[in-house]
């Protein structure tokens, strides 16, 4: 049973992943033994999060702890990127809609080559 403390640690956690455009899941694969039981998973939080994954993508597994260290090397590199000047929260964004359009336009496509109507 996790005390009060764990869980507003848990609540901090989730907002971590969920600014980063997760969302805690299932494992749904472990690495066996009882370890299996005390194992998240993240993958893309919504249809719009992280669009170069498919939905279903576990991008991380691992123990909560584990998972700290995780998102603290995500914003290290995205703070590096931003100090170098490769890359801002603004180009991500603007990168991430366009490559919706390319998926949208290329279902498009396939779907009006197929014969088919949406």
């Amino acid at each position: 049973m996790a005390g009060y403390q764990s869980v507003l640690a848990l609540r901090s956690l989730e907002a971590e992943v969920d600014k980063l455009g997760f969302m805690l899941s299932d494992p749904k694969t472990g690495w066996g033994g009882d370890d299996f039981n005390n194992l998240v998973g993240i993958i893309p939080k919504d249809a719009d999060a992280l669009p170069v994954y498919a939905r279903d993508a576990l991008l991380f597994k691992g123990t909560l702890e584990d998972l700290k260290v995780w998102i603290q090397g995500v914003q290290w590199a995205r703070e590096y990127d931003r100090m170098l000047k490769v890359s801002d929260d603004k180009t991500r964004a603007k990168k991430e809609e366009h490559e919706r359009g390319r998926q949208l336009i290329a279902n498009l496509k396939k779907d009006h080559t197929n014969g088919t109507t949406k």
